[in-house]
């Protein structure tokens, strides 16, 4: 047998493994540093990094939802105790709004998330052009004079005023509006299915626009050339079909009557319209020759005059009811006339 001594190793020979693992951890530490995309932190109780949960135990209806502070607050709505808190570096949460089950929430950095409540998820990302500058009013007139109080005040009812969700039959989408661009997004994914800016010399009033269950309706306001107001017009968008645009006045108002239904008031000479956004078609008046072959006709129909019995106005209350005569028989008719 031959016996060898131990090789000792000489600092040449130890220099490439101790290069190696310099860049190992290196490797690691650089990916334990690494940001969470978007800034994302999503916490339990404790502040510490909440851990998933079976989505069915727990459900958007078991909890509450809350805008607090900088970000997402989820509370168990049976015991009050806080159960998950979403967060992202450098942005506050503004607005929440529900698309279905999911949470959705509009930033003051400009992008709008969707948090699946159940499992806590961040599910997806999508950042809106022009909505931070539409949010934080720089350069309007009085901006430079208001407090901090009144810019967050401002941003957060413009945020709301941005973010319209559409409930539509299981499958919800949402429409963010800003002046120069509107966007329409699918729940389901984030996927942009639209996008639209309004023509030349207008621009879409996000404080004016409603929502139904089926579609997103934003007016808009137009000027000329030497900045005088002209008409504007209502823009209908939806995502299972074609969208709609009508010419009104420079300050027409909608109102939401139900799921399906809008008044469209324009002024005071021009009566208010009703128009329904399922059938994506004007309510037709009663009255109107064109009733019978109307698309839409009034929610509750129209009654057939014929039909309605003829009756008698009742008396004013600060008027006696009229009197009926008694009757008089024969013979006392003829005891008076010989009398």
């Amino acid at each position: 047998m031959s016996w060898k001594p131990p090789r000792v190793l000489t600092p040449r020979s130890i220099l490439p493994a101790l290069a190696v693992m310099l860049v190992l951890a290196a490797g690691a530490a650089a990916h334990a540093n690494k940001p969470v995309p978007f800034g994302d932190r999503v916490a339990g109780p404790g502040d510490a990094e909440a851990t998933p949960v079976n989505s069915q135990s727990v459900s958007s209806a078991d909890l509450d939802l809350k805008v607090v502070g900088p970000g997402l607050e989820a509370y168990h709505k049976q015991t009050g105790e806080r159960a998950w808190s979403y967060r992202r570096e450098g942005a506050e949460a503004l607005y929440l709004a529900m698309a279905g089950d999911n949470a959705i929430v509009v930033w003051d950095d400009g992008l709008v998330t969707s948090v699946r409540p159940g499992d806590h998820e961040v599910r997806w990302h999508r950042a809106v052009p022009g909505l931070a500058d539409y949010l934080r009013a720089d350069g309007e007139p009085g901006a430079d004079k208001r407090t901090d109080a009144q810019r967050k005040e401002t941003a957060v009812q413009r945020a709301a005023a941005a973010l319209h969700t559409v409930q539509r039959d299981g499958s919800p989408w949402l429409a963010v509006v800003t002046p120069n661009l509107t966007m329409g997004l699918r729940d389901v994914d984030g996927d942009l299915r639209y996008n639209d800016r309004p023509s030349n010399g207008c621009l879409f009033d996000p404080l004016r626009t409603v929502h139904t269950g089926y579609a997103v309706l934003i007016p808009r306001t137009c000027t000329n050339s030497s900045g005088v107001p002209v008409s504007g017009g209502i823009t209908g968008y939806r995502l299972d079909s074609n969208g709609w645009s009508m010419i009104t006045g420079p300050a027409a108002t909608v109102k939401v009557l139900d799921n399906s239904r809008v008044e469209i008031t324009d002024g005071p000479i021009v009566p208010p319209k009703v128009f329904d956004t399922k059938a994506a078609a004007p309510e037709t008046a009663c009255a109107n020759p064109d009733a019978p072959f109307a698309a839409v006709r009034p929610k509750d129909g129209c009654a057939d005059p014929a039909a309605s019995p003829t009756t008698t106005p009742a008396a004013p209350a600060d008027q006696p009811a009229p009197t009926t005569a008694p009757a008089v028989s024969a013979s006392d008719q003829a005891t008076a006339a010989q009398q």
